[in-house]
């Protein structure tokens, strides 16, 4: 008769039916769920009977920016939106409720030519891991020649988990003249960055990945609007 030895670190035999079974907690990362659709989602510890523990990643959404809408041979530059922040955590399965829910942050509303953009919202799962979404870039500078300068959106507070840490500050805004001036850059975030900062006449800049704050508009004279800032994820690890 066949016979076959296994390592008991990993492995065990059911006193009932005999069966080899692997242990839990010793299988590894067996699946991945993402979640990067602003809304609300249920995980259920049910559908996944194996489950040891979960390593849960969260951003939360960028800040959007303004537009802009100078008068004729003069000039408007709008700052950047804040980046969202970022937490994570590792967390046993037994910790876990039956359901938790999971919130993923939409990226701030791009503003109009005379509106600041809107916040980032902020994502979470369960009461575990929370951060929190950037602001959106202010609409505060008038139309003029003169040199000014505007301030970027502020950065966001750390949320909750075992490494949080808040979003990156939105770039602030240059005018030097009726004809010259940069606008700021989006704020960068963990898993995305921010819309670059331009120095010719156009609409707010776009962000990549997840969670960055969006570059702010400039305007010479025209009408352009800002743009919206990066989505927020929830990333969740199974480990059996």
């Amino acid at each position: 008769m066949a016979r076959a030895c296994v390592c008991d670190d990993y492995f065990t035999v059911d006193s009932d039916t005999g069966e080899l079974c692997l242990k839990p907690g010793t299988m590894g990362m067996r699946r991945i769920v993402v979640h990067n659709d602003p809304g609300t989602f249920q995980f259920r510890k049910a559908d996944f009977p194996w489950l040891a523990r979960v390593f849960v990643r969260v951003q939360a959404g960028g800040g959007g920016s303004a537009g802009a809408n100078a008068a004729a041979n003069q000039c408007i530059v709008r700052p950047g939106g804040a980046g969202g922040g970022y937490s994570e955590q590792l967390i046993a399965a037994s910790s876990l409720s039956a359901v938790e829910t999971i919130v993923v942050g939409a990226g701030g509303d791009a503003g109009g030519t005379a509106t600041s953009g809107g916040a980032g919202g902020s994502s979470s799962f369960g009461g575990f891991v929370t951060a929190n979404g950037g602001d959106g870039g202010h609409s505060i500078q008038t139309s003029g020649t003169v040199a000014d300068v505007s301030t970027g959106a502020a950065a966001p507070f750390a949320g909750r988990g075992q490494f949080a840490q808040g979003g990156g500050p939105g770039g602030a805004a240059l005018r030097l003249n009726g004809t010259n001036g940069v606008s700021g850059a989006g704020g960068e975030s963990y898993l995305g960055h921010g819309g670059q900062a331009r120095a010719s006449e156009g609409a707010g800049t776009g962000t990549r990945g997840f969670g960055g704050g969006a570059g702010g508009g400039v305007s010479y004279g025209g009408s352009v609007n800002g743009a919206p800032g990066g989505g927020g994820c929830v990333i969740v690890e199974l480990y059996g």
